[in-house]
């Protein structure tokens, strides 16, 4: 058994994460801003915290053997939240004695089988490119860091299949708009990379296997 904090655990991946690590044996930590918004919430325990804040990060994340971030703060600037976000769990999760962190990332930032971010390929949607950098800035932080933190970037190829149940498969795979992978299998992908760390250090594209 791990004990797993999830940041962001009242969002779709955050909630399908914290329900499969449960499933598996794990003791989970879900992180909210606001526990009373999510009566809900399936985890072993529920607590109070910001991703921005390197203080909360290294209080929630005391005592756990990996950490999980797949929050978001739809009302922040997305320049600002991402690397703030990533600076405090490099600095926060150390502090608590936790070694591995998996981040949900976006697939606009990730390469394609050609070798240019999806965002910039021919017909993308630019309407959300800030968010999109926004992202993309804040795997930089992680990226030119020096840490011992043992960090991975976990995304879908394209997209998630919002009404997809899970198969239980996945598989790596470029950026690609046409890809698609349902919170379930994406979720079984995070917590395998937590039972037996694989990749590290890198930004990958997951798929329905």
């Amino acid at each position: 058994m791990r004990r797993i904090v999830v940041f962001g655990a009242g969002g779709r991946a955050g909630r399908a994460v914290a329900a499969e690590a449960r499933r598996r044996g794990h003791q989970v930590t879900a992180v909210v801003r606001h526990p009373a918004r999510h009566p809900g919430l399936a985890a072993d325990g529920i607590a109070a915290g910001d991703v921005t804040d390197p203080a909360d990060v290294a209080r929630v994340a005391a005592g756990h053997d990996a950490a999980v971030h797949a929050a978001v703060d739809l009302t922040a600037d997305p320049g600002t939240f991402f690397p703030a976000a990533a600076h405090a769990l490099l600095d926060g999760l150390p502090r608590a004695g936790v070694g591995r962190l998996v981040t949900v990332g976006l697939a606009s930032v990730l390469d394609t089988a050609a070798g240019t971010p999806l965002m910039d390929t021919p017909g993308y949607p630019q309407e959300y490119r800030s968010f999109y950098l926004g992202h993309a800035a804040g795997t930089a932080v992680l990226r030119a860091a020096e840490t011992d933190l043992d960090w991975l970037v976990l995304s879908p190829a394209g997209d998630f299949d919002h009404a997809a149940a899970g198969t239980g498969r996945h598989r790596l795979a470029p950026a690609d708009a046409a890809s698609r992978i349902s919170y379930p299998d994406f979720a079984v992908a995070v917590v395998d990379e937590i039972e037996n760390p694989t990749h590290h250090r890198i930004h990958l594209g997951i798929e329905a296997g």
